[in-house]
């Protein structure tokens, strides 16, 4: 009865015309299933039968736990692609001359333009108007720091704003310090839609100065994305 048992179960999976035992090159998606009878009618062989049974149920379950993971894999693979080609990261000073060179007062509120690149992964950081595009919606995170040097018997009047499509999410003030220069800084985390625009202004009244010490600078970075791939 024992060599009968082992020989059922030696046809069974030598038989198996659907999934490849040996190999994955035996198996073919979509292929019809052949059955191999194995178990003769009027034979006792009961057990051989439920072992053949056994035996497809853990085929069929293999294979489609097989599907399901290369299904997984492609849906990560499609999801880490796509965060790398949307990544973003800038940060940029406001110049890179030899000597400190000031700007302001203004008598109105003027954005601020930082034209010495450090870093811009993905372009979204317009160094011709100081402006930020968000690519995709996410939560980003921000800072700011501004530097100013009053002149001789003058207040000082350190200040500026981020703002958010023309909305101030964080100030920056350092107005009529004793002292003839000063700085501030502000960071914020920002949840921006694709396309929001973000920069720093230079507040009325204001001045900032800087050189290829880069006392004055602006950072971005996207820190995850809400938005789905």
């Amino acid at each position: 009865m024992r060599g009968l048992l082992l020989l059922c179960l030696l046809q069974a999976a030598l038989g198996d015309m659907n999934f490849g035992w040996n190999g994955p090159a035996s198996t073919t998606p979509g292929a019809e299933r052949i059955q191999v009878p194995v178990c003769n009618s009027g034979q006792e062989s009961c057990g051989c039968c439920l072992m053949q049974k056994q035996i497809n149920r853990v085929e069929q379950f293999f294979n489609y736990s097989v599907q399901e993971l290369k299904t997984q894999l492609m849906n990560s693979k499609t999801n880490l692609n796509y965060m790398r080609a949307s990544r973003s990261a800038f940060s940029v000073a406001l110049n890179n001359a030899n000597t400190l060179t000031c700007q302001g007062p203004f008598t109105a509120d003027k954005p601020i333009i930082y034209k010495n690149v450090f870093l811009n992964l993905g372009s979204n950081y317009d160094d011709q108007t100081g402006v930020f595009t968000a690519p995709r919606a996410g939560v980003y995170s921000f800072s700011v720091t501004v530097y100013s040097l009053a002149a001789a018997g003058k207040a000082q009047t350190s200040c500026a704003s981020l703002r958010v499509n023309g909305n101030e999410v964080a100030p920056l003030s350092e107005r009529n310090g004793k002292d003839r220069e000063d700085s501030s800084t502000a960071v914020a985390a920002v949840r921006l839609k694709a396309g929001d625009k973000v920069a720093a202004s230079l507040l009325q009244g204001c001045n900032i100065c800087d050189d290829v010490n880069h006392y004055n600078t602006f950072t971005g970075f996207l820190l995850y994305a809400t938005d789905k791939a």
